[in-house]
C-alpha cells in the first residue's frame, strides 16, 4: 500500500531540503520525514517546475518553491547578454544582490562576459530531450544498417573469391561450352 501525502507536507518537504544546512544530505532529510529519497527528489523537480503549489508563512499562495529562477545553462544568449550589461553598470554588492535574486553566481556573469569578449561560443544543448532522443534512434538505425551492409559485403567478396579458385581448379564453364 502506497503512502499519500498531503501537499502541505509536500511543500515542507521540499522547503526543508532547499533550505538544509551545508552538512544535510538529501538523504538523511528523507530519512528523517520518513520518506523515500526518490520520491522526495521528484518532489524537488515538480517544485523546480512549479508543478504544485506553496503556502508561506503569511498564508499567500505561490507557485514552486524557487519562483522565477532558472539554472544558468537555461539562459538564451540574449539573457546572458543583457545580464553581463546590468551586472556590470552596478557595484559588487549591487551585482552579487542582482545574482542572488536572479539565482545566478558573480562567476557565471564573468563566464559570460569572457564568452562574449573572446567569441567564444557557449555550448548549445539540444533543442529538448525529444530531438535528443530522435537523433539517438536515427544514430543507432544508421550504424545497423551499415552494419548489415558491411556484412553483405564481406559475404559477396568471400563469394568472388571462391568462384576465383573453383574457376581455377576446375576450369572456366564459359572455355569448355565453346
Amino acid at each position: 500500500m502506497r503512502a499519500r501525502f498531503t501537499q502541505s507536507f509536500k511543500v515542507q518537504a521540499v522547503e526543508k531540503v532547499l533550505g538544509r544546512s551545508d552538512g544535510t544530505s538529501v538523504r538523511e532529510v528523507a530519512e528523517t520525514l520518513g520518506i523515500g529519497q526518490s520520491t522526495l527528489q521528484k518532489w524537488i523537480v515538480k517544485s523546480r517546475s512549479q508543478a504544485f503549489e506553496s503556502i508561506s508563512n503569511e498564508g499567500a499562495v505561490y507557485v514552486g518553491g524557487r519562483g522565477k529562477e532558472k539554472r544558468p545553462q537555461d539562459w538564451s544568449p540574449e539573457e546572458k547578454l543583457a545580464m553581463v550589461i546590468r551586472c556590470g553598470a552596478l557595484g559588487e554588492e549591487a551585482a552579487n544582490k542582482l545574482c542572488r535574486e536572479q539565482g545566478l553566481y558573480t562567476h557565471h556573469i564573468q563566464q559570460w562576459r569572457e564568452e562574449f569578449v573572446g567569441g567564444v561560443s557557449p555550448s548549445v544543448p539540444a533543442k529538448n530531450a525529444s530531438e535528443t532522443k530522435h537523433l539517438r534512434h536515427e544514430n543507432k538505425a544508421l550504424k545497423k544498417e551499415l552494419n548489415r551492409k558491411d556484412k553483405a559485403l564481406a559475404e559477396t567478396a568471400a563469394l568472388l573469391v571462391l568462384q576465383k579458385k573453383v574457376n581455377a581448379i576446375w576450369g572456366d564453364d564459359e572455355d569448355s561450352s565453346q
